[in-house]
């Protein structure tokens, strides 16, 4: 068939297509306005039925009708729905035999079928073949797979020319973050080292007052045995006051004693907690100015060594410096010496 050669007809044969296909025969029963004895429930099933016919009639299939197919589906159309439109405005009101009136409209949509059935079968057949239409189908799933492969192949392209940036990029990531998770580890030692100080001030507060009331003490100790009710009138209570007053110095002494040591141990651990914040802070500068292999791994020995081994300082009664971490260090620097 040709092409239809006016637009106005088109559109007007697919709004009056398309109004069949998606009228609502719930609407025509109306048993809320009409009750039991008038409604147009009997009138469901035959207008379901032409309704679904004119379903079966594609929209696309309008494209390739000719002007005469397409005023015959436009009157066809028009018709029907007037028969369903008359339904829905029937009034009780207007009409002198409603009950003759309602069983009219009722066989009219019933009758309706057949000749809608005789006009629109053919144009059904072709649309149903149009949309079978597998060489046409074929050619545009074709049309569709070149797109994709050719989509696919420049997509490959693209990946394979981002591959190496992604992986130098990779690289650079994990250095950073491995960098970053030794260098980030130092501020554990740094919390520590802080604690510690906060510590040592107190107990250095501490060990002040102590040594100000031990020295307070001995000066009163002198001049104790002046005050009346404490002088001795005996030998025995000379004595007696003579050992209270040593064993009262005795404790004070002592509690000087403790205080200073937990003054100089917190010093100490702070100072060692420092000396782990830097080596952690300043290995990666000695690792990257190093050129071969061997002198890094030694610096990683010695860094290693300043983290997790013994330090002496000056607040602890061994201060001596362990040597024992310099034979791996003269090990590890001797494998990077070419042998001669």
């Amino acid at each position: 068939m040709a092409r239809a050669s006016s637009p106005e007809v088109r559109n007007e044969a697919e709004e009056s297509l398309a109004r069949m296909q998606t009228f609502d025969v719930q609407q025509l029963p109306r048993e809320s306005e009409l009750g039991t004895e008038l409604n147009f429930r009997a009138a469901v099933e035959p207008a379901e039925r032409l309704v679904s016919l004119y379903k079966r009639l594609s929209v696309t299939a309008l494209d390739d009708l000719s002007v005469q197919a397409l005023q015959q589906i436009k009157d066809r159309a028009n018709t029907d729905f007037t028969h369903l439109k008359q339904v829905l405005d029937f009034k009780v009101a207007t009409q002198s035999n409603p009950q003759q009136t309602r069983d009219s409209l009722i066989q009219q949509i019933a009758q309706t079928y057949e000749p809608s059935f005789q006009i629109l079968h053919p144009y059904i057949a072709y649309s149903l073949h149009r949309s079978a239409d597998f060489q046409r189908l074929d050619a545009d799933a074709r049309a569709t797979m070149q797109a994709i492969a050719d989509r696919a192949r420049k997509l490959e392209t693209q990946l394979q020319e981002h591959e190496g940036e992604a992986k130098r990029v990779l690289e650079e990531v994990r250095k950073v973050a491995a960098e970053e998770g030794v260098t980030q580890q130092s501020i554990h030692f740094k919390n520590e080292a802080e604690r510690h100080e906060g510590e040592a001030v107190t107990w250095q507060t501490r060990t002040v007052n102590l040594a100000w009331g031990l020295g307070t003490y001995a000066v009163i100790s002198i001049f104790l045995h002046k005050v009346p009710f404490l002088a001795p009138t005996n030998s025995y209570e000379t004595v007696q006051l003579a050992v209270s007053k040593v064993l009262v110095f005795s404790v004070l002494a002592y509690m000087l004693f403790l205080a200073a040591r937990n003054f100089l141990s917190h010093k100490h651990n702070a100072i060692v907690n420092r000396h782990r914040q830097n080596a952690l802070m300043t290995h990666k500068a000695l690792v990257e100015a190093a050129n071969e292999s061997g002198v890094r791994d030694a610096i990683m020995v010695q860094a290693a060594g300043c983290i997790f081994a013994p330090q002496g300082t000056g607040y602890t009664q061994e201060s001596t410096v362990d040597t024992q971490g310099a034979r791996p260090v003269v090990e590890l620097l001797s494998k990077s010496m070419p042998k001669a």
